[in-house]
């Protein structure tokens, strides 16, 4: 396997563990979703909508769509999850289909991202998708402890990339139309 389909699969990973990830949260009892909690994000209503708001910045940078920081900037929180739910499947559907539209030799290719202040830095394809992820899965990491504290018991999320895994997460990916 290159670089390439590792991240092809990582763009896969992000789909499916976020639909793990928000059919437990769809689950919560009423305030669940909204409460005060210990963590990076007082809540897991404001670290999913972090979440969606970094990745639809980095999806305009890597698309080259000329939002710049107001990709983020200009972002609407969602009050609700499923609405929130739903426009994450779509960015997390967009990065599925723009790394499956790049070639090995794209991933060394520079996009613009815009740091405010900081000035337009160019970066490696490859490097923003590798930190994308990053920051999605640490990100996730952290809804997941916060979902320890509420009703509804964490999904796990590492059942993906192993042969071993294959069958536990066989229907999901079926369901979801991927293929790894």
């Amino acid at each position: 396997m290159n670089l390439l389909d590792h991240l092809r699969r990582m763009a896969c990973n992000n789909l499916w563990s976020n639909d793990r990830l928000y059919r437990a949260v769809l689950s919560l009892q009423p305030g669940e979703f909204e409460a005060e909690r210990t963590s990076f994000f007082p809540s897991i209503k404001a670290t999913l909508n972090h979440i969606l708001a970094v990745d639809l910045l980095y999806l305009d940078f890597l698309e080259e769509g000329g939002l710049g920081a107001a990709a983020h900037d200009d972002f609407v929180s969602f009050d609700e999850p499923r609405a929130l739910f739903s426009a994450q499947v779509a960015a997390d559907r967009r990065l599925i289909a723009f790394c499956d539209r790049l070639s090995e030799a794209d991933l060394d290719q520079q996009v613009i991202t815009d740091r405010r202040e900081d000035g337009m830095i160019p970066e490696r394809i490859g490097d923003i998708l590798a930190h994308v992820f990053l920051h999605d899965i640490h990100h996730r990491g952290q809804v997941h402890a916060m979902l320890s504290g509420t009703s509804v018991k964490p999904p796990q999320l590492d059942e993906f990339l192993l042969d071993y895994d294959a069958k536990l997460r066989e229907k999901e990916v079926e369901r979801l139309g991927l293929k790894i």
